[in-house]
């Protein structure tokens, strides 16, 4: 627990060190004494230079738990990684892990994110594998036609829902793969792969209907399904969430999106009415895991593919709002006591938002080396990191009322952005927030 040293309340403390119990749980060790384990192709293989893991609940995990791991446990993530190429390597599909438990491959929920993780960690510096066999590996299972609506993707650029039920949600996750994909092909200089997947990860325009501002199924004749309800979780082509919320799944391109949705004060606007509007309980009671209890207007925090969205303020002329938001959320939907959480854990990945935002800055697009600047929760926090640095964050003047960060220094040295990299962090040093009860521009 003393991998992050906190200074808050005694109820923040419980929070956070309950969180940080809660992240370390999954992924599991699956293996003997001996290193010998079971393997997906039911044979028993024996773990070489690695520890091997299981419990990937990747299309949760991806977005706040691994790059958490990158931070303070790297070597276990790299760990992890080899435990998803070797996995591939005994998958008769040839496929890298999607949702996988105890040499058993579930295929729950959308997406292939072991290439997610796999990139966050290449991009971070925190690769003890194989990269290019690791890149080979995500290209195999993002090519492989007969999964999940890939082949129509390949070919379409979309998903259609008239064949797939989740189509429009399926087609923005592949799309966030392909961006993945293609940060890790850039950075092993490996142009033409990344020159396929740059190209194919701008599918997600394929999905947004500019007549109505939002995602939307579309349908094999290229036409968008006429029957629309952007706040309905049921037979909309969006699993486990709604258009409002699944419209803003772009998190690695944020301008891009912007432009799409018509611009900076349109955005905020949408923005500003997620966050606020009233969401009737029949456009929830479909959704397993979410109560009232993890919804903030229509904001819903009890499910991941939301997580991101408080930080997309920093894009607009707005900042402030993700201050001001991601501290309200912090009180919102994090407690102590048996119901503490605003819906389920999934596997730690709940949990990594709250450490992340708590410190003040968080990994809005895995595969990227950028933290997006917050709103620290907590007063002091001291990361000891695996290779000896200390990285620490100092909030002065911090309190429940002063949410809006005033200045921010990094090593004695303003920070005029919203931003902080991965290597500063890992270097060690200071980052120092001012905060203010009033906001700034």
């Amino acid at each position: 627990m003393n991998k992050i040293v906190i200074g808050a309340s005694e109820d923040e403390k419980v929070n956070f060190y309950t969180a940080m119990y809660h992240a370390f749980i999954n992924p599991t060790i699956y293996m003997d004494e001996d290193y010998n384990y079971k393997g997906l192709d039911q044979n028993v293989h024996v773990a070489n230079g690695f520890t091997n893991y299981t419990t990937f609940s990747l299309w949760d995990t991806y977005r706040a738990l691994h790059p958490l791991f990158n931070i303070i446990q790297p070597k276990r993530n790299g760990d992890m990684i080899q435990s998803m190429l070797a996995h591939y390597d005994q998958s008769t599909l040839h496929m890298l892990p999607v949702w996988s438990n105890s040499a058993n491959e579930n295929w729950c929920m959308s997406g292939y994110h072991s290439v997610a993780v796999i990139a966050d960690a290449l991009i971070k510096g925190n690769a003890p594998f194989n990269v290019n066999k690791a890149l080979d590996a995500c290209i195999a299972t993002a090519t492989h036609k007969s999964y999940d609506g890939i082949g129509a993707y390949m070919d379409k650029g979309y998903i259609p829902v008239d064949k797939n039920g989740t189509g429009a949600s399926t087609t923005l996750e592949y799309a966030y793969d392909d961006w993945a994909i293609a940060q890790m092909a850039k950075k092993l200089n490996r142009m033409d792969v990344y020159n396929d997947f740059i190209k194919r990860s701008a599918n997600y325009k394929n999905v947004f209907d500019p007549t109505v501002g939002f995602m939307r199924g579309r349908l094999s004749d290229g036409s968008f399904k006429k029957e629309f309800d952007p706040l309905s979780t049921s037979g909309q082509g969006f699993i486990e969430g709604n258009s409002w919320n699944y419209t803003l799944f772009v998190p690695r391109d944020p301008g891009s999106l912007i432009q799409l949705m018509g611009g900076k004060k349109k955005f905020t606007h949408y923005l500003d009415t997620l966050f606020t509007m009233h969401l009737p309980d029949k456009f929830f009671e479909e959704t397993e895991d979410i109560t009232r209890d993890g919804i903030i207007g229509g904001y819903v925090h009890g499910n991941e593919p939301s997580h991101h969205v408080v930080y997309l303020y920093n894009w607009t002329d707005e900042p402030w709002k993700t201050q001001q938001t991601v501290r309200m959320i912090l009180k919102n939907q994090y407690h102590t006591g048996p119901a503490g959480l605003g819906g389920n854990d999934d596997t730690g990945q709940m949990s990594a938002w709250y450490i992340f935002s708590e410190m003040g800055f968080y990994p809005e697009a895995p595969g990227s080396d950028v933290y997006q600047i917050g709103s620290p929760g907590v007063k002091a926090a001291a990361l000891h990191l695996e290779n000896g640095n200390t990285f620490s964050i100092e909030a002065i003047n911090q309190s429940d009322k002063n949410v809006y960060v005033k200045k921010i220094e990094l090593n004695g040295k303003p920070l005029n952005r919203l931003s902080i990299t991965h290597d500063e962090i890992m270097n060690g040093g200071k980052l120092i927030f001012y905060m203010s009860p009033k906001h700034g521009k």
